[in-house]
C-alpha cells in the first residue's frame, strides 16, 4: 500500500549521512532494520521524538534510500512535516537528530519539543 501525503503535509527528509549510518548498523548487525521515527506525547516541552529500530506496518511512510528505509507512521507525519532527519556524530554522542522547523521551542537535549 502506497502512502499519500494529506494535502500541504510535505514529507521529511533524510540525509545521505544518516542512511550511511543505518547501513553501517546493518553490516555490524547483520540484519536491515528500518529506522522508525516517531512523535509522542510527553518530555519536558510537551512531545518527544521516538526513534527506534522497527518493522514497517502499512499505513508507514517510507523514506528509501541504497536499500535502507526510514519510516514514519501516520500520526506523527503532519509533526514532521519539512522536518530533517540526520545522523550526528560529536563529543556528546552519536547519535540520530530531528531538526524540526515546526517546533517552536526544545529541551537541551534535543529529543523534546513543542508546537
Amino acid at each position: 500500500m502506497e502512502l499519500t501525503l494529506p494535502p500541504k503535509v510535505t514529507a521529511p527528509k533524510v540525509t545521505d549521512r544518516a542512511f550511511a549510518r543505518l547501513a553501517e548498523i546493518a553490516e555490524a548487525t547483520g540484519q536491515v532494520k528500518p529506522l522508525r521515527v516517531a512523535v509522542d506525547g510527553g518530555g519536558c516541552s510537551g512531545f518527544q521524538y521516538s526513534i527506534t529500530l522497527d518493522d514497517p506496518a502499512p499505513d508507514d511512510l517510507v523514506l528509501e534510500k541504497g536499500g535502507q528505509r526510514v519510516l514514519v507512521d501516520q500520526v506523527s507525519l503532519p509533526f514532521l512535516a519539512n522536518a530533517v532527519i540526520d545522523f550526528t556524530d560529536e563529543l556528546i554522542g552519536a547519535r540520530f537528530v530531528v531538526e524540526n522547523p515546526n517546533a517552536k521551542s526544545s529541551c537541551g537535549c534535543g529529543t523534546s519539543f513543542s508546537l
